[in-house]
Parts: C-alpha cells; structure tokens; sequence
C-alpha cells in the first residue's frame, strides 16, 4: 500500500498486481462520511470512471479538487482489496451565526459587511484567518494597529457552528512625532501648520488630526508640494515620507524627507500658440506673474485659467495651455512659456457627486468652474478641486473621468466629510483684563449649507463680551457673503478714566472678492453706547458724557491681502482702508477713517521681519463733538511699553484719559526661533512709535496734551498655546512725556493683526 496526498490517500493492491504498477485497476467507487453534500456533488470533483485504471496522478489531482471546493475538513482515497475507490470524507461544518464581542468602536453591522463568512455558509478555517485579516484591516483604517482578534467556535447540532470572534479593539494609533529632514528655508512648526497630520497632544483630544491615516499622509505630500511650489521652490519633491509604527503599535512616527531645491525668480514670460488665430500678444495681461517675482506655482495654474476664460470668450473652447519652465539653476531665474494647443473635442455630460451624506450637493457644485455641457477643461477642473478643498468640509477630495461616448465624459466627485464644528475653552491672565475666561461654539458649515454660525463669550476682570455671528457665502445664489453680527461689551475703565462703559448692538453685512486678493466689505451698524459709574473725582469731561447715546452707521472697508499667510505670515503685504459715516439716525455725527499696512520679509532662515503702520481719523459734523466712546486711545494692546491709555490728552487734575481724533501707530518687529518649536514659543524683538491727537472740544487750560511721537522698544515671546495665542512683552519707553503712564510687562491672552 502506498501513501499519497493530504489525508491518507492509499492505494491497497489486488494479490495479482505488483507493489511497483504504474496503474491500478478501478472497479467501482464508493463515497463514506456524507452528511448534507450529494454523492454526485463529490464525484464530479473526481477524475476516476468505474472499470478503468488510473494511476496516483490522477487520484492525487482528485483529492486536491475536493480539497478546494472548501466542502470538507478531511479526505481520503483508499482502492481497497475488491479494487473499490472509497473516498471517505469529513464535512466542514455549516456557520449557524456569525458574533462579534468586544467591538465598541465599529457596529456589528460594519464588521459582518466586511467578512466573508454568513450563516449557512461553509465552515474553514482558512476562511477564518482570511476574516481575522479583513477585521484588522477594518480597524486600521480607523486607526487602531494594536487590534487583536481571536476566533472562536461554539459547536451545535447536525454539524454547526457558531463563529465568534473575540476583539481587543486598543487604543488609537496617534502621531507620536512628526519628523522633517531636509527643510532648510522653514523649521518644523512652519510645515506641521501645512500638512493635515498633527502631533499627538492632549488639547487634540477632539481632533483627528493626530490619528494616524495612511491617505492622509499621501496627502501631505501633496500639501507640502503646493506650499513650497507656491513659494518659488520649483525643483522641490518628497523624496519619501515613512511611517514607522512603534513596538506596542500603539503610535507611529512620521518622517518627510524633502528635498527644497533652488529657490526662482521669474526672468521672462511667453505665450505660444499654435493656433493660428490667436495672437499671443493679446493675452500678455493676463499673467499673474510679474518678471523678478517669486516662482509661484499657483499663479501659474491661474494664469492657465485665465487664458483658457479669454480664449473661450473668443470662441475658442477646446484649448488646451500647458506651462512649461525653463530653469536656469545657476542663477536661480525661470523662464515661463505658456503653450496654446489645440484640445480634444470633449464636452462634460454630467457631474456626478457622491460621499457627501452632511453637505449639500449645491455647497460643492457652485464652487466649480466647469457646468454640465461646458467644454471639457483640465485646467478648470483642477480649479474646481481647488476650490472644493479648500471649503475645508471635506479631509479628501477626488475628481476622476468616466468617457460616455466618442465626445462626452461624466466627471465623478467623490468626497470624504469630516467634522466642521469645534467647540473652544480659554482660560488666562492678560495685564490690561486680569483674568479671563473664553468659552465658544463655530460651525463652519451650518445645516450642510456652508453657512457659518458661531456664539461666543469672554469673561475677564475687567470686561465682558458675548458675540453672535452668522455668515451665508452665497447670498442671493451670487459670490456674496452676508452676514449679521449682535454684541454685548462691558468694560472697566476705572483706573484709566474714572468710568465704565457698556456697548449693545447688532452690524449687517455684505462682503464681495474683485480677485483673490482684493475684496470689500459694506456694513451697517446700531449700537447704543453708555458711560456710566463716573465717579466722583471723575474728569468734567467725562462726567459730560455720562448716559446713553445710540449710534447708527454706515461704513466699508476695502483689503488687498498678498501675505503667504492668513494664520502665520512671513513674507507679502497686507493694505486696508475703512471708512464709516454716523448719523443715519441715532444721536452720533462723525466721519472715521482707518486705514492698515503691513509688509512681512523672510530675511534668513526662519527669521521673519514685520513693518506695520496703522492710522485713523474721526471728525464731527453738524455742530457735533465726537464722544468718548468713539475716540482712540493708544497704549496696552497697541504700543508696547505704555500703559493702555497710557499716551494723548489727559485732564491735569484728574488724570484720567481722554482719548484722540486721530491717531498713528506704527513699528517694526522681528520674530525668530528659540529653540522652543516643539512647544509653539518664538521669540521677537521690537520699536513701536504712537502719536494721539487731542479731542477738538478740550480747554488746553484743563488738559495735558502733546502730539509729539512717543517711542518704545523691547522683546517677548508669542505662543501658539491650546487655549489661543498668547504674547508677553516687555517694552521700554525711550520717547515719552512726563504724564505718560507706562507699562513695562504685558501678556495678553487672544489675537490681533
């Protein structure tokens, strides 16, 4: 007898055969062990006819097809002394339910979508191990490595099986570091700012940023890509971004390595067209790029866009501009050729949307630049992606084309949600409010629409305010923003004016983009302002004042904003001017003016340089003074080294202040590293220059005034910290008058421009 095979496939010859045959001598076969499968079903699988001979090949070939129906456990072929094949067989058992125990984090109806095993299917354990694998993949796509699953089986009657499998779910699989190699030009908290992967820190703890997700690292190096790319780092690549999971899986560490290359200017830009009716030299205005700017590889693509506009205005719709850059590396210039070729005749059929179970259809289609039936464009729909990504609704956007026939094309969009909402607790100490408290609730896309709501409050020692705001993107189904803001400040001016005061109101507001840099803003305000609580030793001028007086203007402000930044600036400018008009009603009549500028410079690595300069100016009319309430002051906020209130006009007896018509402030600064990236904390240094100007309806005999500049200087540190933004200054006064009322140390808790 001779073994073969996977059970015990033995072959038993007949006394008048040799132990050495080649062949063997079928008489018939016969199949042992069935309990639910038919005798034909296990004779299909067999390569053996009754009177024939057959060799171990092919009883080898057959055991191995009855292995693989998955039918049965065990097998095995015997010929036995009567030249009878008897083909004895174990069934597998039959799943009578599918369990899972111990799963908090995903449902049981997740879990049984994903395996492969159901009931009345057929028991194995390979299929098994193959649902083990399945459910730990699961859970890794949800974060969780350290996951552990063992299967289980309870066996019931007529071979059943219950199928449990038993999970340890572990914690998640958070971002213990995130490492950058090769970044010269920016440090590490620039780039941890850029890519959607964060640290794990324990203010995160409503965040998954830090939660480890294999796209969302593919992901960053796009990001990366685009901010280095859009800062004039042409050559610049990932060369690899490695997540290395550490021993008890429970966190990873993540590590970029980049290549920056060399930074470019722009020497010279051209336009090519190989299509005979168009003249190049007609386009030249639409270059975004200026010749001896920075490369920016955003430009660029909005230069494509806006050439592939004009020449779609002229009739020509299936364009297809491709910059091409030629790089003089030596000396750090590109050249820009924009080529205008003849595109393919295709029109998109429809735009299919899909994985946006919150957000409406119509918040993702309107921010696209291609309509059903428009001509098929790459360039515009790159933009479309651009402009979707950038609602910040969704962690992954991806646009993909689906050919319908020899000149259509669907375009399918799928997105994947991720919370809009947040929900901010601050708690701190500034020198000029005491100690304070900040609590609040923003939803950036309110009801799936892309509304933005958000209520706040801020309690301090000193102040109180409570704010509501409410903005619609899309007013009117056109790119205008509309909103309505209601506030509620109470402030203590005690020690600086002998007062409180108390201001209530509500601003309408409609906002509009002429570019992407240039935007206005027109508004309408009702507040009504009151001094209150003047005390005894108060200034008369004060004490004038005391009561209610209700407010009502008009006003816009016009902003270009060029800054790499909105968040962290380093390089580009910012100019605003504002001007707003009382006396539509109400008890004020003034003009105001404001007017910003800030420029920022990247003077080494990591050292960035700030000039800014701030004016206004108000006025009454109408026989009208401007009150109190109304004026500026300088000081605390502004103008580091001096008290709030601290410089302009101040009664020679009381000493209270009395605030300006006018005022100017201005300055430069310079903030660098101190080897506390980790934590957030740089460094700056500074001179700070203020003048006030005195209120028109002062007695100079009553009041100590002097409009001649006042001058400071110092240093401090800034702090990204998971309650907001906090500064510490110190500021020395150089330039000041005798009455001024200085302040050597300030922190305050919050932001400002």
């Amino acid at each position: 007898m001779k073994i073969l095979g996977y059970g015990s496939l033995a072959l038993g010859l007949l006394s008048s055969v040799s132990a050495h045959a080649a062949t063997i001598y079928v008489k018939d076969v016969d199949v042992d062990g069935l309990q639910r499968v038919e005798p034909e079903t296990v004779l299909s699988y067999v390569d053996v006819q009754k009177n024939s001979m057959v060799d171990e090949e092919q009883l080898d070939a057959s055991l191995k097809q009855l292995y693989s129906t998955g039918l049965f456990e065990d097998v095995s072929l015997n010929v036995d002394s009567n030249a009878v094949l008897v083909i004895k067989v174990q069934e597998n058992p039959v799943v009578n339910q599918v369990l899972f125990d111990g799963n908090d984090k995903l449902d049981d109806e997740m879990l049984l979508s994903e395996v492969g095993l159901a009931p009345r299917s057929t028991y194995s354990k390979s299929k098994v191990q193959e649902d083990v694998q399945r459910i730990l993949e699961v859970y890794k796509r949800s974060g969780r490595y350290a996951t552990v699953v063992e299967p289980q089986i309870i066996k019931r009657d007529q071979n059943r099986v219950d199928l449990i499998f038993k999970i340890d779910e572990g914690p998640l699989a958070v971002i213990d570091k995130v490492n950058f190699i090769g970044n010269v030009h920016y440090d590490h908290d620039d780039l941890q700012e850029v890519i959607m992967s964060k640290e794990s820190r324990w203010y995160r703890i409503f965040s998954s940023s830090e939660n480890y997700d294999a796209e969302k690292t593919n992901y960053d190096k796009e990001l990366l890509r685009r901010f280095y790319l859009k800062r004039g780092y042409a050559d610049f690549r990932v060369v690899s971004a490695v997540a290395e999971l550490s021993p008890d899986s429970k966190s990873f560490v993540l590590t970029y390595v980049l290549d920056e290359g060399k930074r470019y200017k722009v020497r010279n830009q051209e336009i090519f067209s190989e299509i005979d009716d168009v003249n190049p030299d007609e386009f030249m205005e639409y270059l975004e790029l200026d010749d001896g700017d920075w490369y920016n590889n955003e430009k660029v693509e909005k230069t494509v866009t806006a050439l592939t506009d004009e020449l779609g205005k002229k009739g020509f719709a299936f364009v297809d501009v491709v910059p091409e850059l030629v790089k003089h590396t030596e000396s750090g210039d590109v050249d820009i050729i924009f080529n205008i070729n003849e595109g393919q005749r295709i029109f998109v059929d429809r735009i299919n949307i899909s994985g946006n179970t919150r957000t409406h259809d119509e918040v993702i289609r309107r921010e696209f630049r291609i309509e059903e039936g428009d001509a098929f464009n790459v360039s515009k729909i790159k933009d479309s992606r651009r402009n979707v990504e950038n609602l910040d609704y969704f962690s992954k956007v991806d646009i993909s084309t689906t050919p319908k026939d020899a000149n259509k094309a669907d375009l399918d969009v799928k997105v994947e949600e991720k919370s809009t909402g947040y929900f901010n607790v601050g708690i701190g100490y500034s020198t000029v409010n005491g100690a304070l408290v900040r609590a609040g609730v923003t939803e950036n896309n309110f009801r799936g629409m892309g509304q933005r709501l958000s209520v706040d409050a801020g309690v301090s020692q000193r102040s109180q305010d409570y704010n509501i705001s409410f903005t619609e993107p899309y007013f009117l189904d056109r790119r205008l923003r509309a909103g309505f803001d209601l506030f509620r400040t109470e402030e203590d001016y005690q020690d600086e004016s002998s007062y409180d005061s108390s201001t209530t109101g509500g601003r309408l507001r409609l906002g509009w983009n002429y570019t992407d840099a240039l935007s206005q803003q027109i508004r309408y305000t009702l507040r009504e302002d009151e001094i209150s609580n003047v005390g005894r030793g108060a200034s008369r001028y004060i004490a004038e004042e005391e009561g209610k007086y209700v407010d009502s203007s008009v006003g816009q402000t016009i902003v270009y904003d060029k800054r790499d930044s909105v968040i962290s600036p380093k390089e580009g400018y910012f100019l605003s001017f504002g001007n707003d008009v009382a006396g539509a009603g109400g008890d004020e009549k003034y003009l105001k003016f404001d007017a910003k500028a800030y420029q920022y410079y990247t003077l080494a690595d990591h050292y960035t340089f700030k000039l800014f300069a701030n004016g206004g100016y108000i006025t009454g009319y109408g026989g009208e003074d401007v009150r109190l309430s109304n004026r500026y002051n300088l000081g605390g906020y502004t103008l580091r080294g001096f008290d709030v209130a601290g410089i302009g006009a101040r009664d020679k007896y009381t000493k209270d202040a009395l605030g300006g018509n006018w005022m100017v402030y201005a300055g430069a600064e310079v903030a660098f590293p101190i080897g506390l990236d980790e934590v957030g904390i740089k460094g700056r240094t500074f001179v700070d220059v203020g003048m006030l100007g005195k209120p028109d309806n002062l007695n100079t005999d009553d009041v100590e005034y002097s409009s001649s500049p006042r001058v400071s200087a110092g240093f401090g540190f800034q702090w990204m910290s998971p309650m907001g933004q906090i500064d510490v200054d110190f500021g020395f006064p150089i330039v000041k008058e005798d009455y001024d009322e200085t302040q050597v140390f300030r922190l305050n808790f919050g932001t400002r421009l």
